[in-house]
């Protein structure tokens, strides 16, 4: 550890006792993968939800681990600052291929599977009615206005759309850029997709099935990354971000389009949301952990008589590395 992440003896104490329990540090070993609620860790560690929330309670207590409390739900992820490096370090000294350990990571993605598979479903049954469905916000033409013009007039060569559903944003920016790729999860989405850019005249841009946690793409390919209201269904949207960021250019930038926090609970159960939005600290945090620059956060509020209708947020973010040679625009690379 750095000299800025001393601690003091009692400091190290209380974090030596509190992870010195088995369940605890399994926990501890879970949480450096990604973030958690109480319901994934009970049936990941087959222990009852008092006693998971409980050893929860004593690491959150001692700083190895924090709370984000989101309506119903409250998400647990290791802490910040020196406890938490102190939690990171204890954790490089355990064994990945300790019997226990491995057995939970093969229940962790189990658990990680089951909810990307219900997403799946939630998706091919709602695919041919996904735009309408996304009439909850402030209407799309003043979303996609706001979208173009925090991306500005400049062109781009190259352009990644994470989650792309039914194309929307490909077709959207169809002017800008000399080749495009969207991936989404759903092959009936990406059935709706296709259609669509069929329909509108888009050569340019294709469509793939993948996974947004693993893109099978060529690191730092893209001059455009956008992951338009797709983390709000995410099990871990600072992973989402992370991948998105790996993959673009010296320079480039990722636009990222979701709500903002609200306490619209039946948006779980109905629409198959995890997170109830983002806020600003939560996104610039997860953006600046990816190593980008928060250039934009722009807040598209509805109007007042509408009060059932969401927020939409835009970020935008840049990688800062310096771009030493200047591409060829007129030349085309292939992304896919």
């Amino acid at each position: 550890m750095t000299t800025t992440s001393r601690l003091g003896v009692e400091q190290v104490l209380s974090g030596l006792r509190t992870a010195g329990e088995a369940t605890r540090l399994r926990l501890l070993a879970l949480l450096a993968d990604g973030e958690l609620t109480v319901k994934d860790a009970t049936v990941i560690l087959g222990q009852s939800q008092p006693r998971i929330s409980r050893h929860l309670k004593l690491l959150t207590e001692a700083g190895l681990v924090q709370r984000f409390p989101e309506g119903a739900w409250v998400f647990y992820r290791l802490g910040d600052g020196a406890m938490g490096e102190f939690a990171r370090a204890l954790l490089d000294r355990l064994d990945p291929e300790d019997a226990v350990l491995a057995a939970d990571r093969v229940r962790l993605a189990a658990t990680r599977r089951a909810k990307a598979e219900a997403a799946a479903a939630f998706f091919a049954a709602r695919a041919r009615t996904w735009d309408q469905e996304r009439s909850l916000h402030v209407p799309e033409a003043a979303v996609e206005a706001a979208i173009r013009e925090t991306v500005g007039d400049v062109p781009f060569r190259t352009y990644l759309d994470l989650g792309t559903g039914t194309g929307s944003l490909l077709s959207l920016f169809s002017d800008r850029y000399t080749q495009a790729l969207g991936i989404d999860a759903s092959h009936d989405m990406l059935t709706v997709a296709r259609a669509n850019l069929d329909r509108e005249g888009v050569k340019s841009a294709q469509v793939r099935h993948g996974d947004i946690h693993a893109l099978n793409v060529p690191v730092e390919s893209f001059d455009l990354v956008s992951i338009h209201q797709v983390l709000h269904y995410l099990d871990d949207p600072g992973r989402a971000i992370a991948e998105a960021a790996r993959v673009l250019r010296p320079g480039g930038r990722l636009l990222i389009v979701d709500f903002a926090p609200h306490e619209f609970e039946f948006l779980r159960d109905a629409h198959a949301h995890r997170r109830l939005g983002f806020s600003h600290e939560q996104m610039h945090r997860w953006l600046e952990e990816a190593g980008l620059d928060v250039v934009e956060t722009r807040d598209l509020v509805p109007d007042a008589r509408d009060s059932d209708h969401l927020t939409v947020t835009i970020w935008l973010a840049r990688d800062p590395r310096i771009v030493s040679d200047l591409p060829d625009l007129n030349r085309t690379q292939e992304v896919a």
